[in-house]
């Protein structure tokens, strides 16, 4: 097995601190941490925030999606959120339709 590397680990805590915070009524730490944990690294960050927002985006999530786009408005966040949209449109992958 090997090990995670250094970029998707980053992206793994970028993603966990977005779905800690995905029902705060106040995004603002939930945005401070992304860019303290992110580092600089537009590129992860774009891409994880862009996915995060694509697949969870409803109206439970709605505070801090709104949150998320204007304070990464600078970053392009379209390619990430369409591979958000794709995947949380994927079929669910189980046994539920198994049949002997």
């Amino acid at each position: 097995m090997s090990a995670l590397t250094p970029d998707k680990a980053l992206e793994i805590q970028l993603s966990a601190i977005m779905a800690r915070g995905q029902f705060a009524n106040e995004p603002a730490p939930v945005i401070d941490e992304l860019r303290a944990v992110a580092k600089g690294r537009a590129d992860i960050l774009a891409s994880a925030v862009g996915r995060w927002i694509g697949f969870y985006e409803d109206k439970h999530t709605r505070i801090l999606v709104e949150a998320l786009r204007l304070a990464f408005d600078d970053l392009d966040l379209a390619p990430g959120i369409a591979l958000g949209v794709e995947r949380r449109n994927r079929p669910v992958h189980g046994t539920h339709d198994f049949q002997r």
